[in-house]
């Protein structure tokens, strides 16, 4: 079997920027708050039309188009919400509708912020194993995409969240990749007796949606900020060396780190712990702000559109979120650098995020001038 990877790239965030100042009043803090505590400047709203099965459709089209790939090549849609259309059925049904993967079997996975990682090493052993086809010997590929829309699950009076969070889709198509390349390593890891610090309450079997429910904001996202800040900074370096240990790969040879753009001023606490002395660390946060289970994908898919990768570069990817979970993946990256930036707008240099992000000396080099 040969060794699988990401073989194409996409990402799609909304039209509509909502900047800090338009948020800011409603949760109690001024937008120069939200930038010194979170390192986000803007996000993106889904339009009222649109719902997760759409970013993540149109996400996937921009990943397959890449890939030089039709959806009928697909042996399988992955699609990592927390946020999905319906309680039933899978988002990931629906997108396999939208984009005509009438091949592919779908599903969905929910590991909240850290699905997206869960849903690429779910597919990686997929295919890896030789049972991803489906038995059709044309359909060697498999698509996994993170996307999710926390807007709609907001309450916009809550400091804590109301801030953090946008709105996106993330997807990569795996396939078959030349030897010495492609995922090397993946790592899932659960934490159930933390699962309180995260969560929607109400509209569940434990708590069906009622008007009790609805009065008392049960269906909004809630998260212990304090406590889930903890378990990053505790959590994830444990993490991140327990894969390199098991891939027997040295922490200097990682050319790039791809994190969930949970908060940035959290990132750059965490960031000198991993021990990472030789990579960029890659950061999205300021212009999309936290996009749960979409956020890894959409920065790696902007990095790369940019040229910041190089084929054969050693990439760490890491994601964690609710549950509490955490996932990762090392893989030796397969594509080369476009010729020409596609289609990823350029930072100013009169960007305040620019200037905001280059004082902590957080910059990758993808974006650094």
């Amino acid at each position: 079997m040969s060794p699988i990877g990401i073989v194409g790239t996409g990402s799609y965030v909304p039209e509509n920027v909502i900047s800090n100042e338009e948020i800011a009043a409603g949760a109690g803090v001024t937008a120069d708050w939200i930038k010194d505590k979170t390192g986000i400047v803007q996000r993106h709203r889904a339009a009222d039309h649109e719902a997760t099965s759409d970013l993540a459709a149109e996400a996937a089209r921009r990943a397959l188009r890449q890939a030089g790939l039709t959806a009928d090549q697909l042996a399988f849609v992955v699609v990592a919400t927390s946020t999905p259309d319906h309680p039933q059925p899978a988002t990931a049904s629906i997108v396999q509708h939208l984009i005509g993967a009438h091949r592919a079997a779908a599903f969905d996975v929910n590991a909240v912020c850290s699905g997206f990682l869960y849903g690429l090493a779910v597919g990686v052993r997929l295919l890896g194993d030789g049972d991803g086809s489906g038995g059709d010997p044309a359909a060697r590929y498999g698509l996994v995409v993170g996307a999710d829309i926390y807007s709609r699950i907001l309450d916009y009076s809550d400091r804590r969240t109301a801030v953090l969070f946008g709105d996106g889709a993330g997807a990569v198509v795996l396939g078959p990749v030349p030897t010495g390349l492609g995922v090397i390593e993946t790592a899932l890891i659960g934490r159930g007796d933390q699962h309180r610090l995260i969560g929607v309450q109400a509209g569940g079997s434990r708590a069906p949606a009622s008007e009790l429910t609805l009065a008392e904001g049960g269906h909004f996202f809630r998260m212990e900020g304090r406590a889930v800040r903890e378990f990053v900074q505790r959590e994830l370096p444990a993490a991140v060396g327990g894969l390199l240990e098991r891939a027997r790969m040295p922490a200097g040879q990682i050319r790039h780190f791809v994190p969930h753009q949970a908060n940035g001023v959290m990132l750059a606490e965490v960031w000198p712990e991993l021990g990472l002395p030789n990579a960029a660390l890659h950061l999205t946060v300021d212009q999309h702000a936290n996009t749960g289970a979409a956020s890894v994908a959409v920065t790696l898919d902007t990095v790369h559109r940019r040229g910041a990768l190089g084929r054969g570069d050693l990439v760490l990817l890491a994601g964690f979120g609710g549950g509490m979970n955490i996932g990762a993946a090392l893989l030796r990256w397969a594509l080369d650098r476009p010729t020409e930036p596609l289609g990823v707008p350029e930072f100013g240099e009169d960007d305040p995020a620019v200037e905001h992000l280059a004082s902590w000396g957080l910059l990758s080099s993808a974006v650094q001038r």
